[in-house]
């Protein structure tokens, strides 16, 4: 299925509007009420690509973190809908509400009649935004494995496989921010388990697919999107040969350890 050239300029061009306004409120409300902050980033970054979506695609269903009604989780219309954006127009709030930390995103993504179609990340801080139609060609790295994990709640099995792959865990905010990483390079997995919904990774995912990464559960399952229940609770995105050893390796580990919660 061919990409339409004008949902990807729709999506990047949202991504970037978003960012900017996030980037201006960070300036005007400062960090002395982070809460506020993250509130009312949220709250804007949403307003932005929704009122984008409805003027230019009001036919399409969409998913949103900060969604309400049909566009919140339980909506229901998408699941009839051939095309659904899954959003998220903060990803990393708690990054976003700490002074010099550039760990954040905006996400938008496309899903397409059972198929991410389009994906976009932003992150305004870096002035960078990567998109699924021209994915960067990620360098490469002959070192210690470097695999991006929570900042507050890394895996329980995570020590094993670190040792089994003699990698270096490095702590990081924003699911979108550790997948354009490893997008870019600079890391070589991201590892997951706990507490995710689809708009965390679906534009990452298919920016890291269209790269040629590696992108599924942590058991190696399919990541399906738009699905009645939006949770998708863990992911592992990551160079394609270190997708069986990481794997493999988190099953020996999984047993017996406690999965934990949140990104």
């Amino acid at each position: 299925m061919a990409v339409d050239a004008a949902d990807v300029q729709l999506a990047k061009r949202l991504a970037t509007e978003a960012g900017h306004e996030l980037l201006a409120l960070r300036d005007k409300l400062g960090f002395a009420d982070a809460k506020l902050l993250r509130t009312e980033g949220d709250l804007r970054g949403n307003e932005i690509i929704m009122a984008g979506l409805a003027e230019a695609r009001p036919d399409d269903a969409i998913l949103s973190e900060e969604g309400r009604g049909e566009h919140g989780r339980d909506g229901s219309s998408r699941l009839r809908a051939d095309r659904v954006w899954i959003i998220d127009p903060l990803d990393g709030t708690r990054e976003y509400g700490e002074p010099g930390r550039e760990d954040w995103a905006v996400h938008v993504a496309l899903w397409e009649r059972g198929r991410l179609a389009v994906g976009v990340v932003a992150l305004p801080a870096r002035g960078e935004v990567l998109h699924s139609a021209e994915p960067p060609r990620p360098t490469e790295h002959t070192g210690r494995v470097r695999i991006a994990v929570s900042r507050t709640r890394p895996p329980a099995f995570l020590p094993g496989v670190v040792a089994d792959l003699d990698a270096q865990p490095v702590s990081m905010g924003s699911a979108g921010a550790k997948i354009a990483a490893v997008v870019l390079g600079q890391m070589d997995a991201y590892i997951h388990a706990g507490g995710q919904y689809e708009w965390d990774s679906a534009a990452p995912v298919a920016v890291a697919r269209a790269t040629g990464l590696h992108a599924s559960r942590i058991d190696g399952t399919d990541l399906v999107y738009n699905r009645p229940n939006p949770r998708l609770d863990d992911i592992v995105v990551c160079r394609p040969e270190l997708a069986a050893p990481i794997v493999e390796s988190i099953a020996r580990h999984r047993a017996g350890s406690t999965v934990d919660r949140k990104k």
